[in-house]
């Protein structure tokens, strides 16, 4: 597998003790997504072009479909509508190698092609239907894949 860092998010659910998830990045076969998600898990890059944090610290997953996905990113507006990469702007769609096969995979959510922001889901279960539209950056690891996952 071409992979070659990870990163965590500790995710509570309705106020629950936080689970820590690690993911994966797949940064040898999606740089520009990897190094997006990387820096917005870490809070590096400071403040972004909306004035809030470029980081997904206390951000929600705003979009959770069961047995499909949840959705999550937009720690600007927090519904869904918001969001911006480390870069400021929007970015083109990386490619579409790796494809939506297992559940527990990360993947840019956008409104289109060539409009990648911070937002991301997780997969639940395959979802070949979304292959060629979004890009998967990465993958659920470490001993809470499954718990995660559910």
């Amino acid at each position: 597998m071409a992979t070659s860092q990870n990163v965590f998010m500790n995710i509570s659910i309705n106020g629950a003790e936080p689970i820590r998830a690690e993911f994966e990045l797949y940064d040898s076969v999606t740089p520009k997504c990897a190094e997006n998600f990387r820096a917005l898990c870490t809070g590096e890059k400071g403040t972004g072009k909306s004035g809030k944090p470029l980081h997904y610290k206390g951000s929600s997953f705003h979009r959770v479909i069961t047995d499909f996905m949840a959705q999550g990113g937009d720690f600007t507006v927090g519904n869904g509508t918001g969001g911006e990469s480390i870069w400021g702007e929007k970015f083109r769609d990386e490619n579409f190698t790796k494809k939506h096969t297992t559940p527990g995979l990360l993947s840019m959510a956008n409104a289109g092609p060539n409009t990648n922001g911070s937002q991301f889901f997780l997969t639940f279960v395959p979802c070949s239907w979304l292959d060629g539209k979004h890009t998967v950056f990465g993958g659920v690891v470490g001993d809470n894949a499954s718990s995660v996952i559910q």
